[in-house]
């Protein structure tokens, strides 16, 4: 792995999180498709506005796992996070797990 330094490494972390949350949202906002719900709907089951669910799936903010805990709750999902190793060809993406679960895996 070359040398880099704090602030190459801050700028990396920054933008790895930022494609993690993108991931996340993208997959929240499909699964509130296939089943055939709203913001406005997973807002009532979370208990919270229409507004935060936008605020949460907008990718403005920094997602936090107590958000998307929060959101697997009043879906009734359970999240899944796991750390693999990169594919040979060094490549970076999310993928799914491939076991017809929801769940994603984000690989740096």
């Amino acid at each position: 792995m070359p040398w880099k330094s704090k602030g190459e490494k801050a700028e990396a972390a920054d933008r790895a999180g930022a494609r993690l949350a993108r991931q996340a949202t993208v997959e929240v906002a499909g699964l509130l498709g296939k089943r055939d719900m709203s913001r406005a709907d997973l807002a009532r089951l979370m208990g919270v506005s229409p507004g935060r669910v936008s605020q949460i799936l907008s990718g403005d903010e920094n997602l936090t796992l107590r958000s998307l805990a929060a959101v697997a709750e009043a879906l009734e999902l359970d999240v899944k996070i796991s750390f693999v190793e990169p594919k040979d060809d060094g490549s970076r993406r999310a993928h799914g797990l491939g076991d017809g679960s929801d769940a994603f895996v984000y690989a740096p």
